[in-house]
């Protein structure tokens, strides 16, 4: 019979060492029992051997090591420079090494490379300066970029594609957000229209059934409506053109229309308006020509005698 033990070091496996290997037929006869269920049977794979091989690794460094001068190489190791943002705050300095980085802090990790490389450009400066090389560009510099001027254009087009993209749907955003203003301003007024309409309705109710003698709603509402000067002005607004003028001057507008044409004792003495060159082809006053026609009979007896 075949016994399993569960040891939390090294898996599941024999309690014996003689039972590692085990023939088919106690397999078989295991299967049969119900000894071997899914996930009683874990590999165990041995680990893998590290090789530390020293005089190789150094072997192949003699390889490609090449012993050129520093200003060939410029390369530097060195530790970041001081905190100036903690010397500020009067914080403790931590030696140089011994500084303890999160590697998880993506902000603190950043600040420790910027520092680094503010350490590395100090101790590069001298040395440079000591083997004579310029450390700083010309004036007549010329440096030829990395992509050309045709590439540039066309990232400069994707650009401001890109940008007019941008202002459209911020223009379309705009016009939706004021059609949704005006709609609900204009569903403001349709309610407050029908609310007056149905307030107007209940006041003529009240006063047909005899509830109230009041006729204040034929006027309105009162608190809507302008008051003093505003009122004039309001009313007196659009004033009447010239044509619309002379019409009401000619044929009246509004009251009696009857008899408006007669004369009176002051339009029969004002003679300010005539003319009398108008009066009918008569010329009046000293010198003038009368008219010679003969009348409607004496045409008459002329037409007779012939």
């Amino acid at each position: 019979m075949l016994e399993i033990d569960e040891d939390p070091q090294m898996g599941f496996e024999s309690e014996e060492e003689d039972d590692d290997e085990l023939s088919d037929g106690e397999l078989q006869e295991a299967f049969s029992k119900g000894l071997l269920q899914p996930g009683l049977n874990v590999p165990l794979l041995e680990p893998k051997k590290a090789i530390n091989n020293v005089e190789g690794l150094k072997k192949c460094l003699a390889e490609f090591k090449k012993n050129l001068p520093w200003a060939e190489r410029l390369d530097l190791t060195n530790y970041p420079a001081v905190d100036m943002v903690a010397k500020a705050e009067g914080r403790a300095q931590q030696p140089e090494g011994s500084e303890d980085v999160n590697s998880e802090d993506d902000f603190q990790r950043e600040m420790y490379f910027y520092r680094q490389a503010q350490a590395t450009v100090l101790a590069a400066l001298p040395k440079l300066q000591k083997f004579k090389i310029p450390t700083k560009r010309p004036e007549d510099y010329f440096a030829e970029m990395a992509k050309t001027d045709q590439h540039m254009q066309k990232i400069r087009k994707k650009l401001l594609l890109k940008q007019a993209a941008m202002e459209k749907s911020e223009k379309a955003k705009k016009l939706r957000e004021q059609r949704k203003y005006g709609k609900k301003v204009q569903i403001q007024v349709i309610q407050s229209r029908q609310k007056q309409k149905k307030a107007m309705l209940t006041a003529v109710k009240k006063y047909q059934k005899g509830m109230t003698d009041k006729l204040d709603f034929l006027e309105g509402d009162e608190d809507q409506r302008p008051k003093g000067s505003a009122a004039k002005k309001q009313i007196n607004k659009k004033d009447p053109n010239s044509k619309r003028k002379y019409k009401d001057k000619k044929f009246g507008f509004g009251g009696k229309k009857k008899g408006s044409k007669w004369n009176t004792k002051d339009s029969h003495d004002d003679i300010s308006g005539f003319k009398a060159k108008m009066a009918r082809g008569k010329h009046f006053g000293k010198g003038g020509k009368t008219n010679k026609r003969p009348g409607k009979e004496a045409r008459k007896k002329m037409k007779a005698r012939k």
